[in-house]
Formats: C-alpha cells, sequence, structure tokens
C-alpha cells in the first residue's frame, strides 16, 4: 500500500517543528527551493526518493519514519516476508520497495526495485543524486544505467556500483520492464 502523500506530508512537516527547524533550513538541506519545499509540506507534491533521504537526514530519522510512521525497532536480524515489504513511489514510475524497513541504525538501505517501461518519457525524468554509493544488481528485463555521458544497458545477472552523487537515471528500455535490488550506501566506508 502506498503511503498518501499528504500523510507524509504531515508527518515532515511536525517533526520539522518538533525539532525546531525552519522551513528555510529543511529546503536549504534537501537542495530545493523553498517554494517547492513549501509545495511537499503542503501535501501538494511528491518527494523524490534521494529528496526523502535527505529530508530524513536533516530531520534526523530513518526514511521509513516518514513514509510510514512507524519507527524501525530491531537491531539483531529482520526478516521481509512477501506482502509485508513497505513501498514508495519514485519519479518516472518506478516503484521502491524497502527491504530491512524495521531495522535500526542501518547504514545501508536494501531496496527492490520495479522500474516500468515509459518509452520516450525517460528523457523527461532529471537524473538523481544522492549521497553515498549504490549497488544495483538485475533480476529481471533489461536496466538502461545512465551516469552522466555514459549509458550502458545491463542484463539479468549483472550489477553495476557507483557513486551515487553524481547524476545518474536508472530505466527499463524493454516493454516488459525491469526488476532489481539496490543497495544504497549511506555513509562512505
Amino acid at each position: 500500500m502506498e503511503p498518501k502523500i499528504t500523510e507524509v506530508a504531515e508527518r515532515i512537516c511536525s517533526l520539522r517543528e518538533i525539532e525546531g527547524f525552519t522551513q528555510e533550513e529543511v529546503a536549504k538541506a534537501m537542495g530545493i527551493s523553498l517554494e517547492d519545499y513549501i509545495e511537499i509540506e503542503l501535501g501538494r507534491k511528491d518527494l523524490s526518493l534521494s529528496l526523502l533521504y535527505k529530508c530524513a537526514k536533516k530531520l534526523g530519522v530513518d526514511s521509513v519514519e516518514l513514509m510510514g510512521g512507524d519507527s524501525p525497532k530491531l537491531t539483531g536480524y529482520v526478516i521481509d516476508r512477501k506482502g509485508d515489504i513497505v513501498p514508495t513511489k519514485e519519479h518516472g514510475g518506478i516503484l521502491y520497495r524497502y527491504l530491512a524497513s524495521n531495522f535500526r541504525h542501518k547504514t545501508v538501505k536494501p531496496l527492490l526495485v520495479t522500474a516500468p517501461y515509459i518509452g520516450d518519457q525517460t528523457e523527461q525524468i532529471p537524473p538523481s543524486t544522492h549521497e553515498g554509493q549504490e549497488f544495483d544488481y538485475v533480476l529481471r528485463g533489461r536496466l538502461e544505467f545512465r551516469y552522466g555521458k555514459h549509458t550502458e544497458i545491463l542484463n539479468p545477472g549483472d550489477s553495476v556500483f557507483y557513486d551515487s552523487g553524481k547524476e545518474h537515471l536508472l530505466s527499463a528500455p524493454d516493454k516488459g520492464g525491469c526488476k532489481f535490488i539496490a543497495i544504497v550506501i549511506k555513509e562512505q566506508v
């Protein structure tokens, strides 16, 4: 079940007020204009995954807390059962499913990603950037990976590891879409 934009917006606004940050401070930490931040806080504009991470970092919470309102609780290990995974939508229709969402103090963010084929619309999607590094492993379909001026096609069993602080774009070049595991490493190890 996808979280409602208005619920996420309310959690962001409440946490910002609890932490004593101004809207300007959070917008600056996210790298967006104050106007865009206000639209997010009012529930009129959705967050990309990279903006969600930046917002959560500034507010001192896990991004899962912003999406679902629950704090991660487990520290030894966590098992994700099919159907219990927390989803969120990213720009371009890509569906990200948080794995290990109930594990506290993660140094990596594992995700199961489903990218639909969107044809020519790929050119209209802005590239992503987020702090850290990322590892992507293709499970099904083909994945188009754009990094700066480079474009690579990955097949099932292929993987890519990269500095996610630089502009990158992931998309499915074929009508069947693509499914892959993404592991976002939030801090330098």
